[in-house]
């Protein structure tokens, strides 16, 4: 996993660092593809497989060996790339189902739901894989690999993994034609309980948002 790696005329494609990267720099460029709005009918299913596949990159990371830095401090990369109008363009674009409630530790006895966006998830790991992404693209290949391992285990492992639990439940209630009870406008910085997700639940239907979000129910 050397440096070398970005710098070689043709990288090796069995390289592990060059698969992840790749697979990395897929799901950005498939992510911000769909917050263009060009295809909104294909938006929920198209970010399923992406979301999907993301992790499948961060399952190897998670079973790969701690990789260590070149450096004991990490290179300043400069000002963070502005995630707001990404995490804008889905609110908006996912607005009726956005929403959605998660256990933040499935191992934490006894813990109460919380509140969840799936647009604050996609800006959140959009976030940290650019990071990554800007060392790889600097020829800071071990300093990447070490930041998308460590993130992964830190914060965009589990966003993504929420994410995909909430758009693959999402799928599942329109194309198994169950009601899908409104969460959307709650307030997202307040934890919730069982008592306050059944009051809220709300009359909203599949054939209300399969439609606009290009899923289809089992008939």
């Amino acid at each position: 996993m050397s440096d070398a790696t970005l710098h070689a005329t043709a990288p090796d494609p069995d390289d592990f660092a060059v698969q992840i990267a790749d697979q990395v720099e897929s799901f950005l460029v498939a992510v911000f593809e769909v917050a263009k709005g060009e295809d909104p009918d294909s938006a929920v299913p198209f970010l399923l497989l992406e979301v999907s596949q993301l992790l499948l990159a961060g399952g190897r990371l998670g079973a790969h060996e701690d990789i260590l830095p070149d450096e004991r401090y990490e290179p300043d990369l400069g000002p963070e790339p502005d995630v707001d109008e990404i995490r804008e363009r889905f609110a908006v674009m996912l607005e009726p189902i956005d929403v959605y409630s998660e256990v933040f530790d499935p191992y934490e006895p006894r813990k109460a739901p919380v509140p969840a966006r799936i647009s604050d998830d996609l800006a959140d790991v959009v976030a940290d894989l650019r990071h990554g992404m800007a060392h790889y693209r600097a020829g800071r290949t071990t300093e990447a690999m070490w930041w998308w391992q460590f993130s992964y285990f830190s914060n965009w492992g589990s966003t993504a993994s929420a994410t995909l639990r909430a758009l693959q439940s999402l799928v599942a209630h329109v194309r198994l034609n169950q009601p899908l009870p409104e969460l959307d406008g709650l307030d997202t910085d307040v934890s919730m309980g069982d008592e306050t997700l059944e009051f809220e639940a709300g009359a909203v239907m599949v054939e209300e948002i399969a439609g606009p979000l290009g899923i289809r129910p089992v008939k």
